[in-house]
């Protein structure tokens, strides 16, 4: 009977060990990055940003413009005004310049607020996608290659998820990153005086 039991645990044992060793665990890999590069949501998101930096950037010069013709036209005939339209030139001035701060202020503020609100959709759509892929995958982990905290990996061993997940976002296969670089307008110079 100890023998037995002996032999019934030495069996369990060796079962368990067996199955654990048959049991193999699916490690995927994506750049995270590179497939958010390639999402036309976030093409449209950086046409959009690119478009609102433009206007930022044109608004702040026609600013400055107007600055420095009132300017031009202060210098020339402030000898020739009363006192009374000379302190109202100067409040003009005063005003165009406090605009112009204002808006040299904000502008970035506002670009970074759209570029929050245009983007994270995006991002979220990249990670659920990821998620799921990993998921329908049997993948126990993921890792994204775009953080470069992998060192090493055995590309038998992992998943690429990246062209699964172009196919489930509809991403065509030969598509590439659209090259944007949308910049706040805050590099306007400063209306002189």
């Amino acid at each position: 009977m100890k023998h037995l039991s002996k032999f019934l645990l030495l069996l369990f044992v060796l079962a368990g060990t067996t199955s654990f060793a048959q049991t193999t665990i699916k490690f995927g890999r994506i750049n995270s990055e590179e497939l958010i590069a390639l999402m036309p949501e976030r093409d449209s998101a950086f046409i959009k940003l690119d478009k609102l930096s433009k206007e930022l950037q044109e608004n702040m010069e026609a600013l400055q413009n107007e600055f420095q013709t009132k300017y031009a036209t202060y210098q020339q005939k402030q000898a020739t005004w009363t006192a009374a339209l000379l302190e109202t030139k100067q409040r003009e001035l005063q005003d165009l310049q406090n605009r112009y701060q204002q808006l040299q202020q904000s502008a970035p503020q506002d670009f970074q607020t759209e570029q929050q609100k245009l983007l994270t959709p995006v991002y979220q759509k990249a990670n659920e996608t990821i998620k799921a892929l990993g998921k329908e995958n049997g993948c126990a982990f993921v890792f994204d290659l775009s953080t470069g905290a992998i060192p090493y990996f055995d590309e038998a061993q992992s998943i690429d998820l990246l062209p699964l997940a172009r196919k489930k976002l509809g991403i065509p296969a030969d598509k590439v990153p659209m090259q944007i670089n949308p910049q706040p307008a805050e590099q306007a110079a400063a209306p002189a005086k």
